[in-house]
């Protein structure tokens, strides 16, 4: 056999391999709570932030095949334990609810949420310039100024 075939073959060994480690937990716990916010921001909130900060994930097929199950599981699992939207608001007290919404909105405007990785396979999650005032207007509202 040629060097090019016993690489191909270890490579293709090593993918069998991967698919036997399990990633963590692929599980939507019951959502407990809906966030109070008119159906609009909901929207966003739901296109854009559950599938990682929810118990709502759509765990698409590349959840299923390592290493992408390793990546995806490991970042819901990370993003769930920093904020949940199927546990807030009832599990933080009105200053911490303020907070998270106020984090939202810095996160979204330096373009770090959704990460790049997300929207790049996910486009139609990506926050608008409406979406991003939108939930501004929302937070200004419910927490005042200084949002």
């Amino acid at each position: 056999m040629s060097g090019k075939v016993l690489v191909l073959l270890f490579l293709g060994a090593v993918a069998v391999l991967a698919q036997v480690y399990p990633p963590i937990a692929r599980v939507n716990p019951p959502a407990s709570v809906e966030i109070a916010a008119p159906p609009e921001v909901r929207r966003i909130f739901r296109g854009s932030c559950y599938d990682c900060h929810s118990n709502e994930t759509r765990w698409p097929w590349y959840s299923y095949v390592a290493p992408g199950s390793w990546m995806v599981a490991g970042d819901v699992h990370d993003a769930r334990s920093r904020m949940n939207f199927s546990r807030w608001p009832h599990a933080v007290s009105s200053e911490v609810d303020c907070y998270f919404k106020r984090r939202i909105i810095e996160r979204i405007g330096k373009g770090e949420m959704p990460p790049l990785r997300y929207r790049l396979l996910h486009p139609s999650a990506t926050v608008t310039d409406e979406d991003e005032a939108l939930l501004r207007n929302w937070t200004t509202e419910q927490c005042g100024e200084g949002s």
